[in-house]
């Protein structure tokens, strides 16, 4: 059998000055649309409009780079402004079925990005290590390994002072049998990163912990320049190069530890964790004010730190890539049940890592509990299916109130 996969070849950009300048032109004007659009929403739900979709978006656009106001939106390329109108669309879309916040203004310097989504447009030549993209000409990027498969589309993206290229393509590859025959439960927390059904864990990485006390001085020196000027502008990029020394550092870590399990293991289980709603802030309003705001804050920022929604996301695509499957289940009680008797209790929970069962006095780490029980469910979940586990996860005492997880 064969299958189509669609995969992205990130590289750095090396363009000359002229073209950095033109990359945070067209960057620029992605952004101004997108928040121009934005605002012309708002403006519309506050008259009481109905809500304006993509294809009236972009008459709207045409004016936009037809006008005496905005002329120098003709200076772009008109395809990466009608995306970012798709964009604009999407994040909507994802609101309205209640997967994302409302969407937000962007800010400049913040995630500058275009896409290019019209492949006729764009010539690669790898031989030369070079790129051509619309109203850019040709870009040399650092050829670190090759492209595979049809070009699809191309992102162009900053972090800090550099560029970069985001090619995605797709191509038909063989359906291959997982060559592992094993399957395993993970269970992710904080002291300990993930910790598996057999024993075995993963530290932390703690990208951002390490590096905190470094970003917090030159934030602190960034907020005494006066905005804007040189001194304040050499500052920024310090913190914007220590925010992508964090962002790379958890990236490799994930990615290392999401090969080694696909390539392990034909089946891996693991909790279906809300993270968004986990890390959200206590702080409540002024009429109604959180309670213990700094804690959870602190247990925010370590969740966050942690990148457990990326490394489900790597995992996913990596299992399907070799063979194997992904099962997310319910993690209701995964750290307060007892493996051996199947007793559960808040009791049973100890201390943070240790877990004796109050009925069988079964003792063991709860994150190595929390992982036998996610194994188990897995294994109920591909047995009975969604329904018969959802009845045994009903069937709980219902003086356990609390929902538990690796984190706790």
């Amino acid at each position: 059998m064969r299958m189509q996969r669609l995969q992205a070849f990130k590289y750095e950009l090396m363009p000359n000055s002229e073209t950095q300048r033109q990359l945070r032109r067209f960057a620029g004007s992605c952004r101004f649309v997108y928040n121009k659009a934005l605002a012309l929403q708002q403006a519309n739900h506050g008259a009481g409009e109905k809500f304006i979709g993509y294809v009236a978006m972009a008459k709207h656009l045409t004016a936009w780079r037809n006008g005496e106001e905005t002329p120098w939106l003709k200076d772009a390329p008109v395809h990466p402004l009608q995306h970012a109108l798709k964009d604009l669309d999407k994040a909507y879309q994802n609101f309205f079925a209640k997967r994302a916040d409302f969407p937000r203004f962007k800010r400049k310097g913040s995630g500058d990005s275009f896409r290019y989504p019209d492949p006729k447009q764009i010539k690669l030549d790898p031989g030369n290590s070079r790129i051509f993209l619309p109203k850019l000409g040709w870009i040399r990027y650092r050829n670190s390994r090759d492209v595979l498969g049809e070009l699809r589309n191309v992102t162009v993206s900053s972090k800090g002072s550099q560029w970069f290229v985001s090619i995605q393509t797709q191509r038909e590859v063989e359906k291959i049998a997982s060559q592992a025959t094993t399957a395993i439960g993970i269970d992710l927390g904080i002291a300990r990163f993930a910790t598996f059904s057999d024993g075995t864990y993963l530290e932390p990485r703690n990208s951002f912990k390490t590096k905190a006390a470094k970003l917090a001085k030159y934030q602190r020196r960034m907020a005494h320049k006066q905005k804007f000027s040189n001194n304040w502008k050499k500052a920024q990029a310090n913190v914007q190069k220590i925010h992508m020394q964090i962002a790379n550092a958890r990236r490799d870590f994930l990615h290392k530890a999401t090969t080694t399990l696909s390539q392990n293991h034909a089946l891996v289980f693991i909790e279906d964790l809300q993270v968004g709603n986990m890390s959200k802030s206590a702080a409540g309003t002024a009429e109604n004010p959180g309670k213990n705001v700094a804690q959870k804050s602190g247990l925010n920022k370590a969740i966050l730190d942690q990148g457990w929604g990326e490394f489900r996301r790597q995992l996913d695509y990596k299992m399907a890539w070799k063979g194997g499957m992904l099962f997310a289940v319910p993690p209701h009680y995964t750290s307060q049940e007892c493996p051996e008797c199947h007793h559960v209790s808040a009791d049973n929970r100890q201390t943070q890592a240790k877990f004796v069962c109050v009925k069988c006095h079964y003792e063991n780490h709860a994150d190595h509990v929390g992982a036998i029980n996610i194994k188990e469910r897995g294994y109920r979940l591909l047995a009975c299916g969604d329904a018969a586990l959802s009845r045994s996860v009903k069937q709980e005492p219902a003086e356990v109130s609390q929902l538990s997880s690796g984190m706790q």
